[in-house]
C-alpha cells in the first residue's frame, strides 16, 4: 500500500494563473494587504478609517477570509552584509561605526524575538462547493471536475470580486495585490515549514512556475 504523501493531507489541488483551486473545485485569490499605522492617526483620521472599513464590509456580498500572520523577522543575512561591509572598511572611522551599529542590533535581537506581521485577504469563489460538499459519502453522485471553460468563466468572476475588495481597501488606505503563483507556493510551504521560512530557505521551484 503506497504511503501518502503531503499533498494528500491538503486542500489544494492545484495553483495556476495566480489562482488556488481547492479539491472541492472552489477557488481562491490571495491578497497581500499593507498595514496602517492606526495608533499614529488623529482620532478625526481613526474614524475616517473605521467608517470606510464599515462601509467596505458592509457592501459585500459574499464572505472574504482575513488572516493576520506573525513570524520572527531573519536579519542573520542582513548582520552577515554588515560584517563584510566593515571587513571591507578602510576608513578606521567608519569601520568602528559600521562596527558600533552591528553590534547595537545583535543587542536588540538578543532582548527578544523580533516579530514580522503580514496581512492577507482571501477572496473566494465557489461556484461547485455545495455540489462536491453533497457528493462526499454517497455512490452514485458524479464526481465534480472543473474544465478549462468552467475555470476560465470563474476566474474571470473571481477577479472581478478581487479587483472590488482592493477597492474597499484602498478607501481605507490600504493597498492590496494578489499573489502570483510564485508567492502563493512561498506562502503556503512557509505556513507547513515555519522553521525553514525563518531561516529564509525556499525549495527550488520549476522553470515552468516562474511568472
Amino acid at each position: 500500500m503506497p504511503q501518502p504523501s503531503t499533498q494528500d493531507f491538503l486542500n489544494i489541488d492545484q495553483i495556476r494563473d495566480g489562482v488556488v483551486i481547492l479539491k472541492s473545485k472552489g477557488l481562491r485569490v490571495v491578497l497581500a494587504a499593507s498595514s496602517v499605522n492606526f495608533a499614529l492617526k488623529s482620532e478625526d483620521e481613526q474614524n475616517g478609517i473605521i467608517y470606510q472599513f464599515q462601509n467596505f464590509l458592509n457592501s459585500l456580498d459574499f464572505s472574504c477570509q482575513i488572516i493576520v500572520q506573525s513570524r520572527k523577522l531573519n536579519i542573520s543575512g542582513y548582520l552577515e552584509k554588515l560584517e563584510n561591509i566593515e571587513e571591507k572598511e578602510k576608513n578606521d572611522l567608519l569601520k568602528l561605526q559600521v562596527q558600533e551599529y552591528r553590534k547595537f542590533i545583535e543587542q536588540i535581537m538578543q532582548g527578544g524575538a523580533i516579530m514580522q506581521k503580514s496581512f492577507y485577504v482571501v477572496v473566494p469563489f465557489s461556484p461547485f462547493e455545495t455540489m462536491a460538499m453533497e457528493s462526499e459519502g454517497k455512490k452514485g453522485l458524479p464526481k465534480i471536475s472543473l474544465t478549462e471553460e468552467d475555470f476560465q468563466r470563474a476566474k474571470t468572476q473571481l477577479f472581478q470580486r478581487v479587483e472590488f475588495v482592493a477597492l474597499g481597501l484602498r478607501a481605507c488606505g490600504i493597498d492590496a495585490m494578489p499573489l502570483n503563483n510564485i508567492e502563493l507556493i512561498e506562502l503556503f510551504w512557509g505556513l507547513h515549514h515555519p522553521l525553514e521560512s525563518e531561516r529564509g530557505y525556499y525549495p527550488d521551484l520549476p522553470p515552468e512556475l516562474i511568472e
